[in-house]
């Protein structure tokens, strides 16, 4: 099932029934769109100069989406579950909230740290509206949608130009840093070996755990990853381990503890969790 809503960030666009997304394949601007047209039927179609962009543009959406994820495994294996069974049996469609770059993920992840959604949206807007690629003009085609810099452009924009879009001063070199190592080569966040990448990130300061399992989860497809520092998990499993105590607030170790079992789909499970 498609999701209802997009994301706060600007990124994506809904019309009618039917998503739009801006992304790149190097270069190469590639406009997406998704539509739904039955419970088990996704159309997707593509847009762009080249062949490879547009087969690139969909397969990242694809991914974003988790259309191609069998997981009845995970729903035959939980589905009694005392915890996540109720989710499950309501919302066996549901997925993790992914992003179509990994890039995009660690970035938005910095932005994320510490501060509640709404700002953080409005911080990722404003790196959008000032900074985001825009789509070749194909008769108007791209409408105004946006993709994230590239980058190359983060690693090169000053840190107080990030500041004054309100993103803490601390997170905006973290943010520059992370930018520079991956445009140098020195990260690559399509490899495969994603702990090789994820140790020279966690080198940097101000990214921590929980930046680095946001990256794995929603921008690698790691669903073994779960954030365990993310303040709405840690409130959900706080009120489930004090019998329903909504001030009550659970520490890292318990949410580690608590999704263990789900072994590699743990961040799945927390997904579901956060929907109960």
């Amino acid at each position: 099932m498609l999701p209802r809503r997009t994301g706060g960030d600007g990124l994506m666009r809904r019309r009618g029934g039917v998503l739009e997304r801006l992304l790149h394949h190097e270069d190469v601007p590639v406009v997406v769109r998704v539509a739904q047209t039955s419970p088990d039927t996704v159309l997707f179609g593509a847009r762009a100069h080249s062949r490879a962009a547009a087969v690139y543009g969909i397969h990242r959406m694809r991914f974003a989406l988790g259309v191609d994820e069998d997981l009845r495994g995970f729903l035959r294996r939980f589905a009694r579950d005392p915890v996540i069974g109720p989710s499950l049996r309501r919302r066996p469609w549901l997925r993790v909230g992914r992003r179509p770059e990994p890039f995009e993920a660690l970035v938005w992840a910095i932005c994320e740290q510490l501060i509640e959604y709404e700002r953080a949206a409005a911080i990722e807007r404003g790196i959008v509206a000032a900074l985001g690629r825009r789509g070749a003009d194909w008769r108007g085609a791209q409408g105004g949608l946006r993709d994230l810099p590239a980058a190359s452009v983060l690693a090169g924009t000053a840190p107080a130009l990030l500041q004054s879009f309100d993103l803490a001063g601390c997170r905006a070199l973290a943010l520059v840093r992370a930018a520079r190592e991956i445009a140098r080569g020195r990260v690559d966040l399509h490899s495969a070996d994603h702990e090789r990448a994820w140790r020279r990130l966690r080198a940097i300061p101000s990214i921590g755990s929980w930046t680095v399992e946001m990256l794995a989860l929603r921008g690698q497809g790691r669903h073994d990853q779960v954030p365990a520092g993310d303040l709405g998990l840690l409130k959900r499993v706080g009120r489930l381990l004090s019998g329903g105590d909504p001030r009550a607030r659970a520490l890292e170790p318990q949410v580690r503890e608590l999704f263990a079992p789900y072994g590699e789909w743990a961040g799945l499970a927390a997904t579901h969790l956060l929907a109960l």
